[in-house]
C-alpha cells in the first residue's frame, strides 16, 4: 500500500514515500480503515524528532501520524456495531499517513460531514476537552487561552464558550476578529499579557490553558496569585516541556478509550450541526507530507493542514 515512513529520528527529510509497506491486519477489538484523508499535528514532526518518545515510544520503520477519516475495511476479532463500508473517524494504531490503518477508537461521521473536516477533529477534540476537565473550569469561570487561534486553542474556545465559560485568549491581532467569532475575548501576545489579561478581565481569571507554549506559565502563575499562592492544578499546558520545573501539569496523554470514543462522536455530531469548526489551512496529496510537516512546524499555519492519500 501507499504510507510515508521514516527509519531514523531527524528532520523533514528522514520522510519516505513508498508504495511496499504491507497492509495492516486488525487484531480483536480492532478494525481497518481505507484512509480517506489525514491530519496532520505539531505531534507528528515532534515524534520525527524523537521528542516525546515518553507519551509516544517509537518502533521503525514507523508511518507518522495519529487522526485519520476514512471507510471501514475490514474487522477484527469481537468487534460489533460496525460493518465494512461504515464511515469512521478515530485514532490509528499503526499510522495514519497511509493508504490503510488499523484503529481501536472510532465514532461514526455523520453524513455531512467532510472527510477533511472529520479527520481535524480526533486529536484537537480529544486534547482540548482533556485539558478542560483536568484545569476543572466550568460554567460561570473564566479561563485564560494562551494559543486560542491554533487549532487545539479555537476547538478548545469554542468548547469551553459553549459550556458557558468566559475565555479571554491570546493570539496574533491578525486573528482577534477570529476570536471574537468564536465567543472569546481576544489579546495580544507579548510583553505586558498579565495586565492585558487583567485589562479584559477585571475580576479576574480561575484557570489557565496553555495551548501555544512560549513561556507563558510565570504570567499563568502570576494571574493565580502568583509564586507559592497560585492554584497551579487550575493550570495547564499542552506545549510547554518545562511545565514539571513550574509545577505545572503537562497534559500529553490520550484519556481512556470509552470517554475519547464518546467525546469524538459528540464532537463529530457537533461539527456536523455547525457548533464546531475547525479552521481548514490547506489539502496536500499524501507524498507531500514532509512538505506539510515543515509548513506545521514553521508556526506560521492558519488552521489545519490535512493530507490526502
Amino acid at each position: 500500500m501507499e504510507a510515508i515512513v521514516y527509519e531514523e529520528f531527524g528532520g523533514p527529510g528522514v520522510l519516505r514515500h513508498t508504495t511496499g509497506v504491507a497492509v495492516p491486519e486488525p487484531g480483536p477489538g480492532e478494525v481497518r480503515v481505507k484512509v480517506a484523508a489525514v491530519g496532520v499535528n505539531p505531534v507528528d514532526w515532534k515524534r520525527r524528532y524523537g521528542w516525546v518518545e515518553e507519551f509516544y515510544p517509537t518502533t521503525f520503520p514507523a508511518v507518522p501520524g495519529l487522526e485519520f477519516a476514512g471507510t471501514v475495511h475490514g474487522l477484527g476479532e469481537g468487534v460489533t456495531g460496525l460493518a465494512v463500508g461504515d464511515e469512521v473517524l478515530g485514532w490509528t494504531k499503526t499510522g495514519a499517513y497511509a493508504e490503510y490503518a488499523v484503529a481501536g477508537i472510532v465514532a461514526p461521521k455523520p453524513a455531512g460531514l467532510s472527510w477533511e473536516a472529520a479527520a481535524s477533529l480526533p486529536v484537537a477534540g480529544e486534547t482540548a476537552q482533556r485539558v478542560l476537565d483536568l484545569i476543572g473550569v466550568r460554567a460561570g469561570e473564566t479561563l485564560f487561552l494562551h494559543g486560542a487561534a491554533g487549532v487545539v486553542g479555537s476547538v478548545g474556545v469554542q468548547l469551553a464558550v459553549a459550556a458557558g465559560i468566559t475565555v479571554v485568549g491570546s493570539a496574533s491581532e491578525a486573528n482577534h476578529a477570529y476570536l471574537r467569532g468564536l465567543g472569546a475575548i481576544p489579546v495580544t501576545y507579548g510583553e505586558g499579557l498579565a495586565d492585558r489579561v487583567r485589562a479584559a478581565a477585571p475580576d479576574g481569571v480561575d484557570a489557565v490553558f496553555d495551548a501555544a507554549g512560549h513561556g507563558v506559565l510565570p504570567v499563568a502563575i502570576e494571574l493565580l496569585g502568583g509564586e507559592g499562592a497560585a492554584r497551579k492544578e487550575r493550570i495547564a499546558t499542552i506545549a510547554d516541556v518545562e511545565a514539571e520545573k513550574y509545577g505545572i501539569a503537562f497534559s500529553g496523554v490520550v484519556g481512556d478509550p470509552d470517554a475519547v470514543r464518546a467525546g469524538l462522536t459528540a464532537h463529530a455530531r457537533q461539527a456536523a450541526e455547525g457548533t464546531l469548526a475547525v479552521r481548514l489551512a490547506d489539502t496536500l496529496p499524501l507524498k507531500e507530507a514532509a512538505r506539510a510537516q515543515e509548513l506545521s512546524e514553521s508556526g506560521h499555519v492558519r488552521g489545519k493542514l490535512v493530507l490526502i492519500p
